[in-house]
């Protein structure tokens, strides 16, 4: 590929908004941003009726659109031993109380892929349990190696060069080099089942997750101390730092997407902004009757 090489000197820089002097009923158009924005809908709208669509074209078309994807490091067991590693960007949290995410396995010649099926058999409180590791990126390509289209069978994990490391509720490993891992059992697998031709297309999985694994160097704030290391992890930060963190998320066709700028925008509250906004909505109800 003709792509220039990976600028390892990029970090994450934290931003304003893209317009941080918005107020309640502010219109897109009211920045040149904005303004530069809209400017495209003059080339007006393509309409997709996706009942009529390829299923493939319609797949390329939606992996570029709902983008950046988090992707799901998913290491399972086989009912025979093998382990599996494997990449799904279809993920995301559920809920954490209780602590759940979600990811989807599509099928492959009518049958449930390796991860799906591993999860089902063996995935259950109680048996072998799996692992859902996230990616940085230092080991993008280790974990892209793991989307190869390996028999059953075939350990990803001997082919990507990661290591396998240490559990403490289930009995898969989770892959060492990621800085943070969840532990987890199957809480319910939901077949996918297309309304129109009734063919069972993809497995959605809901995943409890038992034990979280982070490593110390990456807590927000500075670097725990060995005091603070023994302590509780509020006093190490409480949340991931993301310029430490590196994350990798998917984008359409075969890009992958690192995080650069981040925009702080604080989230408003009722209690703080009840004022404002009914004297806006009095201002726009105003309006309306003029």
């Amino acid at each position: 590929m003709s792509a220039p090489p990976f600028d390892t000197s990029k970090r994450t820089t934290f931003t304003q908004g893209p317009n941080p002097s918005f107020q309640w009923g502010t219109r897109v158009g009211s920045s040149e941003l904005g303004r530069q924005w809209l400017e495209g809908e003059k080339e007006g709208w393509t309409g997709i009726d996706t009942a009529k669509e390829d299923p493939m074209k319609l797949y390329k078309l939606m992996i570029s659109g709902i983008t950046p994807r988090p992707i799901a490091f998913v290491a399972s067991r086989d009912e025979n031993g093998v382990d599996n590693l494997a990449p799904f960007s279809w993920f995301n949290m559920v809920t954490a109380h209780p602590p759940l995410i979600a990811f989807t396995v599509a099928r492959a010649g009518g049958k449930d892929k390796d991860t799906a099926a591993n999860v089902k058999k063996t995935g259950n409180e109680g048996q072998e349990g799996f692992t859902v590791n996230i990616i940085s990126e230092p080991f993008l390509e280790q974990a892209n190696s793991c989307a190869v289209d390996a028999p059953a069978g075939v350990s990803e994990w001997d082919l990507s060069g990661l290591t396998k490391g240490e559990t403490k509720v289930v009995k898969v490993p989770r892959v060492q080099e990621s800085v943070f891992s969840m532990e987890c059992v199957l809480h319910q697998a939901i077949d996918i089942i297309h309304p129109t031709t009734k063919a069972h297309t993809a497995t959605h999985i809901l995943a409890y997750v038992k034990y979280i694994h982070v490593r110390n160097d990456m807590w927000a704030g500075p670097s725990p101390s060995a005091a603070a290391t023994s302590g509780s992890r509020e006093e190490r930060g409480g949340t991931i730092d993301i310029e430490k963190f590196k994350p990798v998320g998917r984008a359409g066709d075969i890009s992958f997407t690192r995080t650069g700028d981040a925009m702080r925008i604080p989230r408003p509250a009722w209690a703080t902004e009840e004022e404002t906004v009914r004297k806006f909505l009095e201002s726009v109800s105003g309006d309306a009757r003029m």
